[in-house]
């Protein structure tokens, strides 16, 4: 007797508690936490303007292997270097001369040990594709190419191109005769825009910039290498870069890193 009334007690009590569970669902069970979303890794480089065809493409290259970003902004070096002793979030700076990366070196804003010469380049005059051949890298060459028109180039007081540009026309003596017809840049990739749209006769730039624009320019001399400096792209990571970015610049000096700079025309000085 008394086990058939515990019997029908907790009968009772379970259908009870099933009607209170199916009343009340979220006194079932505790739903277990979300998981937290996964955490992207965010690389960001700062970076010399002729670089941004082949970074772009080594940038998309290290995503699609490891799944993390890498933001890369462009412009001419002494003007980013300038950016990082601001305070802006860089990781990693790519220059296109020594003089950039030494200001921010000099003022303790990159890490000694990570700094390496990556990689060379050429300077290049350049036309539009409806223009000349050839240019003859003389005083009567460069005026007879440019007539009424001016020579596009990147500023010298900031832009290395400029400047490498500025020295080799100095040492071949033509800086005098084109100093007042000059269509001055804020990077180097603006001044083959100029020559891209027709808008200068003439312009120098890099040999890298010019295959970009083999479209729309044309190669009419290359500067002899003992007319400027060594035209160097030193690489480092910042003094605050974050721990990922130093997987990413050492991917970019190996191996995998060195044929997106090779495509574009670029030397890879770290190349084994």
């Amino acid at each position: 007797m008394c086990h058939r009334r515990f019997f029908t007690q907790f009968s009772a009590g379970g259908v009870f508690l099933a009607l209170s569970l199916a009343a009340f669902p979220a006194l079932a069970l505790d739903p277990a936490p979300a998981a937290a979303p996964a955490q992207v890794t965010n690389i960001t480089v700062f970076a010399a303007a002729s670089l941004k065809n082949a970074l772009g493409e080594a940038a998309a290259a290290w995503k699609a292997k490891t799944g993390e970003e890498v933001s890369v902004s462009y412009a001419a070096s002494f003007p980013l270097a300038r950016q990082i002793e601001a305070g802006a979030p860089a990781d990693i700076f790519v220059g296109a001369d020594e003089e950039s990366m030494d200001y921010l070196a000099g003022k303790n804003l990159v890490k000694p040990e990570s700094r390496k010469d990556f990689l060379s380049n050429e300077l290049v005059l350049v036309a539009p594709t409806g223009g000349p051949d050839k240019v003859e890298l003389t005083v009567a060459g460069v005026t007879g190419a440019l007539k009424d028109g001016r020579m596009a180039l990147g500023d010298p007081s900031s832009v290395p191109a400029g400047k490498y540009a500025k020295a080799a026309l100095t040492k071949l003596n033509i800086w005098d005769a084109v100093k007042d017809h000059l269509a001055l840049a804020d990077s180097v990739r603006s001044a083959l825009l100029y020559v891209s749209r027709g808008e200068t006769p003439l312009g120098v730039v890099y040999l890298t910039d010019a295959k970009a624009a083999a479209k729309d320019t044309r190669i009419v001399a290359t500067f002899p290498e003992n007319t400027h400096a060594p035209i160097r792209y030193p690489i480092a990571l910042t003094a605050t870069a974050k721990e990922p970015a130093g997987k990413f610049l050492a991917w970019l000096l190996g191996s995998e890193g060195a044929p997106f700079f090779k495509k574009q025309g670029f030397g890879v000085l770290t190349a084994k």
